[in-house]
């Protein structure tokens, strides 16, 4: 943690996004104590979630509590897939009825919404990528994520807009036009869609400019919806992970500046 928020302030990164287990490891207190001495926004917390999961409730109110003390923009839900499938093990006794789990996750706002609006924490629903429909989102389209989030307020329930994970769907123009219209888009995250995929379809993400989106297109779609929050770039990837965190950050920057800012 330390070494990422140094690398902000040295690359000149105004904003920086959190993941739990990276929090944990540090100390809640410890990291507010340097993401605060740093000047850096946190961009959002990621991530709560799961919520097709057993005991989904008691984690995700722990989630919504750090959200309120690290002052996130936003808390990114990944809302689980089909119940009993965890990511990356062998499949036991599951449920296949994905009816029922997207009800799931639904009923589940309801206990998380008035919890999250009670501490100012914003919920940012993040739809998935079909392909991890089974094991992590039942969410597969900025549509789905924005018809979860109708029944709140726009700024207790969001939506995320991850280039990833958006780039392919034919309605992506007019739902991101409506999640402006709605006030829903609580986080705008870029990164690649590499061809092939790894054999871990989890780290099939690329530096922008090394796979297939389009990132202009979609990035005036987000501004001209009134977006004007943090953009993140969020890359799971193994070779850009061992690469040196410096020049990962430069490449980055540079992309960023031709891809995104450009666009």
């Amino acid at each position: 943690m330390a070494e990422a928020v140094d690398g902000c302030v040295r690359h000149g990164l105004e904003a920086i996004g959190l993941w739990r287990q990276d929090v944990a490891a540090q100390g809640l207190g410890e990291t507010i104590e340097l993401v605060r001495n740093a000047g850096l926004r946190v961009s959002s917390l990621c991530r709560g979630g799961f919520l097709t999961a057993p005991g989904f409730e008691e984690d995700n109110r722990r989630a919504i509590d750090e959200a309120a003390a690290l002052e996130a923009a936003c808390l990114v839900m990944v809302v689980g897939g089909l119940p009993g499938v965890v990511p990356g093990e062998p499949l036991g006794t599951i449920s296949r009825d994905l009816t029922a789990a997207r009800n799931h996750v639904e009923d589940a706002l309801t206990l998380l919404a008035p919890y999250a609006a009670e501490r100012g924490v914003r919920l940012a629903l993040e739809p998935l990528h079909p392909m991890y429909c089974a094991d992590r989102a039942v969410l597969s389209t900025l549509g789905q994520a924005l018809d979860l989030a109708a029944p709140y307020a726009p700024e207790t329930v969001g939506v995320v807009v991850d280039t990833f994970h958006v780039w392919w769907d034919p309605q992506v123009f007019g739902q991101i036009e409506r999640a402006g219209a709605e006030g829903r888009i609580a986080s705008y995250q870029v990164c690649d869609f590499l061809s092939p995929l790894p054999a871990d379809v989890l780290l099939g993400r690329g530096m922008m400019g090394d796979g297939v989106i389009d990132f202009g297109k979609l990035t005036d779609a987000v501004a001209a919806a009134g977006y004007t929050g943090d953009i993140e770039v969020e890359i799971f990837n193994a070779d850009v992970w061992a690469a040196d965190p410096d020049e990962v950050v430069t490449t980055m920057k540079a992309r960023y500046g031709t891809l995104i800012e450009g666009a």
